[in-house]
């Protein structure tokens, strides 16, 4: 699945969403909010971002994401892919600097499709 596609998707989850406003995990979350996206913030350190319910984890949310934009390190991302893999959650949307080689190898090996860009150019 290529950009385009994944962005036709319309229930998004941004993995490292949080309340501080000069944060690419807060710019995403709200860009993507006001694009008219069905979004939910994953975050265990926060109750709450821009004032919607954060979860700690993509099991607890109340319903299956499409599309998840990582927002995290690669060491944290590994965790999560293995998550949605899991929990068949196939699309990966990777911000600049969540990604490394290994996690590359695993997102390949668990069969998960991934876009490696920045959303927020990509909803200029």
């Amino acid at each position: 699945m290529n950009e385009e596609q994944m962005l036709e998707k319309k229930v998004w989850a941004v993995v490292g969403a949080n309340q501080d406003p000069e944060k690419y995990g807060n710019k995403i979350y709200k860009k993507l909010k006001n694009s008219g996206y069905e979004v939910y913030p994953v975050n265990p350190g926060y109750e709450t971002v821009e004032g919607d319910k954060c979860y700690g984890d993509l099991s607890s949310l109340p319903q299956k994401p499409y599309v998840i934009d990582m927002v995290v390190s690669p060491k944290r991302g590994r965790i999560i892919i293995e998550e949605a893999a899991k929990l068949g959650i196939k699309n990966i949307w990777l911000q600049p600097g969540t990604y490394d080689d290994k996690l590359l190898k695993r997102i390949n090996e668990l069969e998960l499709d991934a876009v490696m860009a920045c959303v927020l150019v990509a909803l200029r």
